[in-house]
């Protein structure tokens, strides 16, 4: 017999939720089998079994959040019985069959099946009464973010063709399925209210919608960082028209179909740089002292399904441009499509955050700590300037750097900053 436990999917995990069995009591599980989808803090994704046998016994039901370390099934022996319920009591209890509120049945104790309510069906329904695809016995393979749309919009999954690897059905396929599908008859449901109806005040009406894990943990952690460490912000402002000259250039000698660097790529490329230079920058503040960190890992800040997710693009400042372009874009579909790993959101030595898409000239980051600073990129604007007394226009990038004034103080991050600056007003450095 072996006891399968609460996984530390994430560097900085603490507990998981548990999202969906995919193998029921007694499937036979081999080594790297997927065993259960689990909600972490970073993400959400597929625990592969690190032992094979026969899975004897489900201790977590779904919905359950448990500590890492807590056990969360039984795999063994088809003939062992140390302990383990049979499989048809064990059924009775499975996830599938628990109705809203119901007790989780401990190891070695499961309690006997309860009767919902009447009126309450035993097995949440999908939407509209549609079927997701799960019910014929076969699994099907989809993301997450995908299972999550089509339970919103009422897609059948065993209806949809997946075009991610191996088949699995990713976001885009829903959406796609969903767009082709007839409009529903019925409004799509208001958000949950607490009392089970709005609530009448000045305001309008209002409802109360529970966050998420992952909004739960980005709101826990971002009050953290404000609350203990001590920021101090530095602007600035980089004349990107040699880089405008240099993307458009390289634009055009780049094939059809292959990877352009962005404005954000350079960024990226040129803050690696520069924190190769200022390993303080690319330190931490960890339990009253500092960590210097010999790999250099930028995170990219993606907006994700209702929150922010921040991916890491691993030794930024060995890999050239269109690497990093790569890696990025692939990074960010996965956030986007629910199959972005934790190895993927953990790591990160220092983040950028990028709202020039979205016509933002300056903003102030929060820090994710316990990294020493986060850079906020804004939009790049042609606007006038006055060079050796002539008034001409150039292309002006607003930055503004977060500091940890317990590792970087004032002229120290300057320094970092005003290196980053003349990185990327020289493109050409980028390169070397």
């Amino acid at each position: 017999m072996a006891e399968i436990v609460m996984p530390r999917l994430s560097d900085s995990m603490e507990e998981g939720v548990i999202l969906k069995w995919i193998k029921q009591v007694g499937d036979e599980v081999a080594v790297g089998d997927e065993l259960v989808e689990i909600e972490t803090d970073k993400a959400n994704m597929a625990y592969e079994s690190d032992v094979a046998g026969t899975l004897t016994q489900i201790l977590a039901q779904e919905g359950d959040a448990l500590a890492i370390g807590a056990p969360i099934a039984v795999v063994g022996d088809p003939g062992d019985d140390d302990g383990a319920a049979p499989a048809d009591a064990q059924s009775e209890t499975s996830p599938t069959d628990t109705p809203a509120g119901g007790s989780t049945s401990q190891a070695g104790t499961p309690k006997p099946p309860i009767d919902p309510p009447e009126g309450m069906s035993p097995v949440p329904a999908s939407p509209a009464g549609v079927s997701v695809g799960e019910g014929d016995g076969e699994r099907v393979k989809a993301s997450p973010l995908a299972r999550r749309l089509a339970r919103e919009s009422g897609v059948d999954l065993a209806a949809v063709q997946g075009s991610g690897p191996g088949g699995r059905i990713v976001k885009a396929d829903v959406e796609s399925a969903s767009a082709a599908a007839p409009a529903p008859s019925a409004p799509r449901p208001a958000p949950v209210v607490a009392d089970g109806s709005g609530t009448e005040t000045a305001k309008g009406t209002t409802t109360q919608q529970e966050l998420t894990r992952l909004q739960q943990v980005v709101a826990r952690r971002m009050s953290e960082s404000k609350a203990t460490a001590p920021h101090f912000y530095l602007q600035s402002e980089i004349d990107m028209s040699a880089a405008v000259e240099a993307r458009a250039r390289l634009k055009a000698l780049t094939p059809e179909g292959e990877v352009v660097p962005s404005f954000n790529d350079m960024v990226v490329k040129a803050c690696a740089l520069a924190l190769r230079e200022h390993p303080l920058a690319n330190g931490s503040y960890k339990d009253g002292h500092l960590e210097l960190h010999s790999r250099v890992n930028v995170g990219v800040a993606v907006a994700a399904e209702d929150a922010l997710v921040v991916p890491t693009v691993f030794d930024a400042d060995k890999k050239g441009l269109r690497e990093i372009a790569a890696d990025a874009r692939a990074l960010a579909g996965k956030v986007r499509d629910g199959r972005v790993t934790p190895p993927e959101l953990s790591g990160g030595t220092f983040t950028v955050s990028n709202l020039g898409m979205y016509g933002v000239s300056n903003f102030s980051a929060v820090i994710n700590s316990p990294q020493a600073a986060i850079l906020a990129v804004g939009a790049i604007t042609e606007k006038p300037v006055v060079r050796e007394g002539q008034i001409t226009t150039a292309h002006l990038l607003g930055v503004t750097l977060a500091c940890d004034h317990r590792i970087l103080y004032g002229a120290p991050a300057a320094e970092f900053l005003a290196r980053i600056r003349a990185l990327l007003e020289e493109p050409l450095s980028l390169a070397l």
